[in-house]
Order: structure tokens, then C-alpha cells, then sequence
């Protein structure tokens, strides 16, 4: 089979897209676990970014504000899993809205210092809950506050009534009413007034009829970002962190299978930059798992025929969320086909032999190997040769390459 070659090829990634797919990964755990509806992230983005017409925020700085506001709830699932391990029965929607608030800023501002951002975006995150009278979660007022963060907070606040009350006429009232009544304590003067100049009624009803979505990606500039190895990883790790925090069951199956993607891949002898789309989309491949809800991942049981189903279903989420990124179908194909097998039969388009290529017919090992050899809590891992014992098993049976199952015996036999 052919190598893919990459002469001078510079890994050149589409940062806002791929920060938008994380976005629907967010949104799902959101939607579950505190009952946000979907897009929560991408109207926060929506709301920043027209807010920051009003202080005439451009170029890379607006496309900062963006990803911040996309993000601001990046540390979600990361907050949620650590404090579920020490306490089991907290109430998760009161605990996020009244006690602890800082806990998931802290470990948000903390998973975003290492993405490209091309402004100084610092303490953004960590205090976009902050009240500009200093009664937030780190008694910061509005002057000892970024701007990004208070925009955010605003956004935020407005997203999560507008979610709460029904009807569109009453809570454009509301919230113009609650922003006068908070003006100067929860929020600062400046900010009210700039969502009160920018938004009219009319403009505040897009944010339920879908189209803020387009406008969105509209008003946002797309610029590529060339990644070296270095960024690639830290992009890479960030969104496999979001995704195995989701399941205690797989708390590093992402980060372990971009990391033997890429180890075979080098062994194998692909050249730099693939290797570094093979780490990408390893780090991606579950990013669908985030639309399945945890009583189906985390069952200890068999899954009937229709838990099973909707647990495939994450590959072919994995496939539709990675599609929103510009120019990245080669790494949203290696990501989303993991479950494919060569005889036709896998997972979510049926693909045979003849339509998977070698990247694609990798990563279905390696994910299989991981998934074998990694401790879970339910089961130990199994060793190195059982593993590779049962692979080649799969590719008599037809179901993936003997030559990759071969290679993986090699390639990970002495670690």
C-alpha cells in the first residue's frame, strides 16, 4: 500500500473550527448534565463577539474573545469527575451554581494556557464569573477584571436566562430589566451598556432561531494557525482531556491511542507531519463518545441491541463534528473510522478493504490494542502478547490488517 508523503508539507490547522467541533462536545455534556441546551458555547461566542463591536475588538484579538467564550466551560467534565471521585452524591447543577464555581475556572484557565491564542488572553477564563462589585468566586471587581472576562460573564448569564424562560418576548424584557436591576453589581456599567446598544429585540431572537450560528462564523475571522510538533500535542491533549474525562472508564484511552497512533506511524516510517495528524486524530477519535450519555458508557452490563446502537452511534458523531473543521477530512477520516473492518461489516459507514487506507486501517488496530491493554475498573489490562494474540485473531477472521497487527507486535513489543 502506498505511503502518504509530506515532502514540505507544514501542518496548517483551521483553530476556530476545530475549537467549534470541541464546542458540540461541550454542549452535549452540558445538555446532561445540567440541562443547557445545545449551542450554549457557540451563543456565549455569539454574544461576545457583537458585544465586541461596541469597543471595536478586531482581528486576532476577536478571534481570541471567540475561542474564549467557546471554551469557558472547557474544564466541565474535568470538574465534574474529580469531585464526583470525592464526594458521589453532590447535587451537580446547585454545587456549579452556587459553591464552587471557582474550582471549574481554575481548571479551565489552566487547560487553555497552552492553545495558540495570539493575544494575551490570561486570567480570562479563570474569572468569567467574577461580579464587578468583587462578591464572585475571587472577590476581583470589575477594574481588577479582563475585559474578555466580563463580556464573557455577561453573555453567559444572558445565554442561561434566555434558556430558562420560554417565551422569546418575555425574556428579552427580562433580561434588559435584570441587566438594569445588576448594573454595577454583578455586572459592570460598560458591559450592560454595550449589550444594550448592540442587541435589539429583533437581533436577540436569532439566538433561537439557528441563524446566529452562520453569523457567527461570519463575524469570526478563520485564520490557520501552523502547528509544530509541540502545539499539535498541546492542542491534541487538550481535547483528548475533555473527551476522557467524560467516562471514568476511559480516563486516558484518547491520550493512549494518539500516542501509539503516532509511535507506529514513526516506526512504520511516515514522514513528520503525518505523524502529527496521526497523534491529532487519535486524540480526536472518541470526540463523538461526548453525544453518548454515561448510562450507556459506563453500564457494566451487556448493552441491549438498542444501547449498542447508540453507542456506535459516536463514530458517526465523531465523523459530522470534525466535518465543521475547514480542510481536515483526512484527519476526520482516520479519526471517525476506527471502527470500520475490512470485511465490510463495522461501524458507521460499512467500509471495506478497498475504501480504508493504510492511516485508517491503523488507527482500528490501535484502538483495539488500547482499548485491550489499558486498566479499566472493571477489568485489568492485558498484556502485550495476549493482545497481540487476539489481533491477529481479527485478521484472520478478516476484520483488520495482519500486516499493521504484525507491525504492532514489533513496533510495541519491548515497552
Amino acid at each position: 500500500m502506498d505511503r502518504i508523503v509530506s515532502m514540505n508539507e507544514k501542518l496548517s490547522i483551521d483553530i476556530v473550527g476545530l475549537i467549534g467541533a470541541c464546542s458540540y462536545a461541550l454542549d452535549c455534556i452540558e445538555a446532561e448534565l445540567v440541562n443547557i441546551k445545545n449551542k450554549h458555547g457557540k451563543r456565549v461566542a455569539y454574544i461576545s463577539v457583537c458585544m465586541a463591536e461596541y469597543w471595536a475588538i478586531k482581528g486576532d484579538a476577536l478571534q481570541d474573545l471567540a475561542m474564549c467564550a467557546i471554551l469557558h466551560d472547557n474544564a466541565l467534565t474535568q470538574y465534574i469527575s474529580e469531585e464526583l471521585e470525592k464526594d458521589s452524591v453532590i447535587d451537580i447543577k446547585k454545587d456549579l451554581s452556587e459553591k464552587k464555581k471557582n474550582l471549574h475556572c481554575i481548571y479551565g484557565e489552566k487547560n487553555v494556557t497552552k492553545l495558540p491564542f495570539k493575544t494575551d488572553v490570561s486570567n480570562v477564563i479563570l474569572y468569567h464569573h467574577e461580579h464587578a462589585d468583587g462578591t464572585g468566586p475571587f472577590q476581583k471587581k470589575w477594574n481588577e477584571t479582563p475585559l474578555f472576562a466580563r463580556i464573557i460573564h455577561i453573555a453567559d448569564t444572558v445565554d442561561i436566562i434566555r434558556n430558562s424562560i420560554k417565551s422569546d418576548d418575555n425574556s428579552w424584557d427580562f433580561i434588559c430589566q435584570y441587566l438594569s436591576q445588576k448594573k454595577d453589581s454583578l455586572f459592570d456599567s460598560d458591559c450592560v451598556n454595550a449589550f444594550l446598544h448592540i442587541f435589539t429585540k429583533e437581533s436577540f431572537m436569532r439566538l433561537s432561531d439557528g441563524s446566529f450560528e452562520t453569523n457567527l462564523w461570519e463575524i469570526i475571522p478563520r485564520k490557520k494557525l501552523v502547528f509544530d510538533w509541540k502545539m499539535c500535542k498541546n492542542v491534541a491533549d487538550f481535547f483528548a482531556k475533555i473527551v476522557d474525562y467524560k467516562s471514568s472508564f476511559t480516563s486516558r484511552h484518547s491520550i493512549g491511542v494518539a500516542e501509539k497512533a503516532s509511535m507506529l506511524a514513526k516506526f512504520m516510517g511516515y514522514d513528520s507531519i503525518t505523524v502529527q495528524k496521526m497523534y491529532l486524530a487519535g486524540a480526536l477519535h472518541d470526540i463523538g463518545k461526548m453525544a453518548v450519555g454515561n448510562e450507556i458508557l459506563e453500564k457494566p452490563d451487556k448493552l441491549t441491541d438498542d444501547e449498542f446502537s447508540k453507542m456506535k452511534n459516536h463514530a458517526g458523531y465523531t465523523y459530522l463534528i470534525l466535518s465543521e473543521v475547514n480542510d481536515f477530512e483526512e484527519i476526520r477520516d482516520w479519526a471517525a473510522f476506527h471502527h470500520e473492518k475490512l470485511n465490510g461489516k463495522g461501524y458507521p459507514f460499512g467500509k471495506t478493504a478497498a475504501e480504508l487506507n493504510e492511516p485508517e486501517r491503523i488507527m482500528a488496530c490501535i484502538d483495539i490494542y488500547q482499548a485491550l491493554t489499558e486498566d479499566r475498573p472493571y477489568k485489568k489490562g492485558l498484556s502485550h502478547e495476549k493482545t497481540c494474540e487476539m489481533l491477529d485473531d481479527m485478521a484472520q477472521k478478516g476484520f483488520v490488517d495482519s500486516d499493521i497487527s504484525k507491525k504492532i507486535r514489533e513496533c510495541f513489543g519491548g515497552i
